[in-house]
């Protein structure tokens, strides 16, 4: 066999690797749940327990605002980087931690809510140190983590991701791509998921305390299986969780065996999902649950 032949044939046999490479541990005990109440859906469907008194007074030195120090490791500020990156929609600004410069394993981007901005998805100390942990996964994993501004949910705001993904995608072409959307950036995933060509760059869906669209369910990201992740507060005032659950039932019913996930984190509220999901967990499941 020619050295080239044995090369490609190496290539074929270590693809399926790359493509399922989970994230190292960080911090797990410290962000693991602190009780499962319910399980169904084969382990897809979790009620997870939350307590206000233990998981925000408990866990934070000034509640809502700092987080304790033990949970907050501060090395990715290293490797953080405010970015104007040019797209066919206009520049966009993004708070960049990790693989800059190319070659990342994976690529995790964050959709802020209404009146949030590029550095929600970047402080380390709100949401219980959450969004820390977030880039300390990114950053030990050879990872790339993007909190980018737009500049509304609608086409605008969908042009200038679409943008902001390709460039990503082209500095690190074998990356998987999961885009997170906190609350009303929800809009924007899903309006990324009915467009052929960013849909064609998802590997992996999360909405966080964030709403549903029918339309998924007749868009490209839908046809190609793309995972989808759900957490929500049940005492969600903005988005009902009945509306949630009822859309996760239809994922399910409309292609049985699809890849999607629903973490329901019981008495929480409407920023509960950003505090609580396990960013580890959740990341690793889109990893492996991508179409073989």
């Amino acid at each position: 066999m020619s050295l080239r032949l044995f090369l490609a044939a190496f290539c074929l046999l270590i693809l399926p690797v790359v493509a399922q490479a989970q994230l190292a541990p960080y911090k797990d005990d410290y962000f693991a749940y602190p009780g499962i109440l319910k399980e169904a859906d084969n382990g897809d469907y979790l009620v997870v327990d939350y307590s206000e008194m233990r998981d925000i007074n408990g866990r934070d030195a000034t509640p809502e605002h700092r987080v304790r120090d033990a949970y907050v490791s501060l090395k990715p500020r290293r490797a953080q980087k405010d970015l104007t990156v040019a797209t066919p929609a206009g520049p966009v600004k993004t708070l960049a931690v990790g693989a800059i410069a190319g070659d990342a394993s994976v690529i995790v981007i964050y959709l802020h809510g209404q009146g949030g901005n590029r550095l929600q998805g970047m402080n380390d100390y709100t949401f219980g140190g959450n969004f820390n942990r977030l880039k300390n996964l990114m950053a030990r994993n050879g990872g790339l983590y993007l909190s980018p501004d737009f500049s509304d949910f609608e086409e605008k705001g969908e042009a200038e991701i679409a943008g902001l993904i390709a460039q990503a995608k082209a500095a690190s072409p074998r990356a998987p791509v999961i885009v997170a959307c906190g609350s009303a950036g929800g809009m924007l995933c899903w309006r990324l998921a009915s467009d052929p060509q960013a849909a064609g760059m998802l590997s992996g869906l999360v909405l966080l305390g964030s709403l549903w669209d029918e339309d998924f369910l007749s868009s490209p990201a839908f046809k190609g299986q793309v995972p989808v992740f759900f957490g929500h507060g049940s005492r969600d005032p903005i988005f009902a969780i009945e509306k949630q659950e009822a859309f996760y039932r239809a994922i399910r019913k409309a292609a049985p065996g699809y890849p999607v996930r629903f973490h329901r984190f019981e008495t929480g509220n409407h920023g509960t999902p950003i505090r609580m999901t396990d960013w580890r967990g959740a990341l690793n499941w889109i990893l492996a649950a991508q179409p073989k």
